[in-house]
């Protein structure tokens, strides 16, 4: 089951061109495209003559154009144009989808038109900062679930597990007892995580040049039902920075990351990861927001093997009972934050926050 009136992340503003763009949300088939003037419109991948997908088409300066028997569609879904002059049907039209593109993204909502509110839309600044917070993005395609991957996001004590040669470090007894704070929010869950006086990962010493031992964050915030925004870093250790989740020293130097996670169901067990590396340690660097990507891609074709793997055996077994641990706290809150809105979305209350 899914959450319809939300906003989900349909691509990233650099996939959509004069091309049709197709694309499956929410077990729906979408079309995505820029008209004439740039705009991009997101229309019901299904011509309304007969069945034929509108992504075999072509834009034209009307709209966009099927394939198959010429008919042109406008951003609205309308047809406007029937080849040879004939009279256009009344009907003749397809469903269309609200769309903004905001910081780098194309958002899109699924649900009733009539709630699609654009300030619900997260801001996330730090991919139109170049200067500050120079980034790389890309997409997966995903075969699980995609609260599977927000479980991941929610849950980091695997990180010593699955990422020793990344961004985990060869402790795994360093993640399981990180000092961790989780708050619940209105739109989710915020855990602050930090491993003071620890052995600098492979990635971080790779990218900073740490030469001792560092004092480690992680800040991470879910906002239902699809998006985490990660702040990442680590500092000399001994500075000051951490005193009981009531920060002292700068955290300037050293190494400092900024991640955005989107996931965006496709089926019921497939899923979109839309994700974005923001180097903030050498912003100079075009070398170094490159070199920051590929290792985090590393890592994050770990997680990929895993949760399909997971999702494998939970298609064998759906009825099999799984149970929860000490670490599973903010990932249990980040499912009872979907739960609710879906409860919400049930009894036909307010829109949600972008996800």
């Amino acid at each position: 089951m899914f959450i319809r009136n939300a906003w989900y992340i349909a691509a990233w503003s650099d996939d959509i061109r004069q091309t049709p763009f197709a694309r499956r949300i929410l077990d729906e088939p979408i079309v995505l495209f820029r008209d004439s003037s740039g705009a991009i419109a997101a229309l019901e991948d299904r011509c309304c003559h007969r069945g034929t997908p509108l992504a075999l088409g072509e834009v034209v300066p009307a709209g966009l154009q099927c394939g198959y028997h010429g008919l042109v569609f406008d951003r609205g879904g309308k047809c406007v144009l029937v080849p040879g002059g004939h009279t256009i049907p009344p009907d003749a039209r397809v469903r269309s989808y609200p769309v903004v593109e905001k910081d780098a993204f194309v958002w899109i909502w699924m649900g009733d038109p009539s709630r699609a509110d654009r300030s619900l839309i997260l801001d996330y600044p730090y991919h139109n900062d170049r200067k500050n917070w120079p980034h790389k993005h890309t997409t997966y395609p995903i075969k699980c679930n995609y609260m599977l991957l927000i479980d991941n996001l929610m849950d980091l004590s695997h990180l010593g597990f699955i990422h020793k040669e990344t961004i985990g470090g060869m402790s795994p007894a360093l993640h399981v007892e990180a000092k961790m704070r989780t708050v619940k929010t209105p739109a989710g869950v915020r855990f602050d995580r930090w491993m003071l006086d620890s052995e600098p990962p492979p990635t971080y010493v790779k990218a900073a040049g740490f030469k001792g031992r560092v004092d480690r964050w992680q800040e991470f915030e879910f906002v239902a039902p699809g998006t985490v925004l990660q702040w990442s870093g680590a500092v000399d250790a001994g500075r000051g920075v951490f005193k009981d989740f009531k920060y002292g020293g700068s955290r300037d130097g050293g190494f400092s990351l900024r991640l955005f996670h989107g996931a965006t169901p496709e089926t019921e067990n497939r899923c979109f990861y839309f994700w974005s590396t923001a180097n903030g340690y050498r912003q100079n660097d075009p070398i170094a927001t490159a070199e920051l990507f590929d290792e985090i891609a590393r890592a994050f074709n770990q997680d990929k093997t895993v949760v399909e793997a997971q999702q494998a055996r939970l298609d064998e077994n759906p009825g099999a009972p799984l149970i929860d641990i000490h670490g599973d706290g903010a990932r249990i809150h980040a499912r009872r934050a979907v739960e609710r809105l879906l409860a919400q979305e049930n009894s036909a209350v307010v829109p949600v926050a972008a996800g």
